[in-house]
């Protein structure tokens, strides 16, 4: 048996084993990657999702107060509306996705605070342990947030670092991976808050 005549073949062979290899190990990173990002998404939709809980909650709590303004209390309730309205796609996160999403909590934020610096003109609500165990719960729900952000982004880094690198860029685009946003600050959020006393 002649050896030499089948050693094309076996070169051959290896070269496409080795080349199936490294294009099947593209693939299976950016997969677990882009699971990591799928999981830090649903956490970051599970904090919003318990702020928007105890929103419900809170507006019930500042309801008894008899004459407390029932413009912000609207304000709250059509905003919490809106956000919820608002969803992403964790398989395909555009940053216009991720604006919108951004753009509509960020309405929930800011009525909130509305609603929290309109409360301290009611001592009856100040006293309230309800309404203070909520304010607490809705302070800690809010560094949930800021986690679960934070933990997202450090999960889009890497994936969108392995789609983008050469030669890995050749062959994500075929296996349809798409480059991922970012969470960013809200528009504005660059400028110092004006406080009033």
């Amino acid at each position: 048996m002649d050896f030499k005549k089948f050693l094309p073949w076996i070169i051959g062979a290896v070269v496409i084993f080795g080349i199936y290899s490294y294009v099947k190990g593209i693939n299976n990173t950016a997969v677990g990657y882009e699971q990591g990002i799928n999981e830090a998404w649903g956490n970051v939709q599970t904090s919003y999702q318990r702020r928007n809980d105890l929103i419900g909650n809170l507006v019930n709590t500042v309801k008894g107060a008899a004459d407390f303004e029932k413009s912000t209390l609207t304000a709250v309730i059509e905003a919490r509306a809106k956000a919820t309205a608002v969803t992403v796609d964790p398989t395909n996160i555009t940053p216009e996705q991720l604006t919108a999403f951004n753009s509509a909590q960020s309405g929930v934020s800011s009525s909130l605070s509305r609603l929290l610096v309109s409360v301290e003109r009611y001592p009856e609500l100040k006293a309230n342990a309800n309404f203070l165990k909520l304010q607490d719960e809705l302070a800690s729900t809010e560094n949930q947030i800021l986690t679960a952000r934070t933990r997202f982004n450090e999960q889009v880094k890497p994936y969108n670092t392995h789609i983008k690198t050469f030669p890995n860029n050749l062959f994500a685009g075929m296996f349809g991976f798409k480059e991922k946003a970012y969470f960013e600050a809200v528009a504005g959020a660059e400028k110092p808050v004006e406080v009033k006393f």
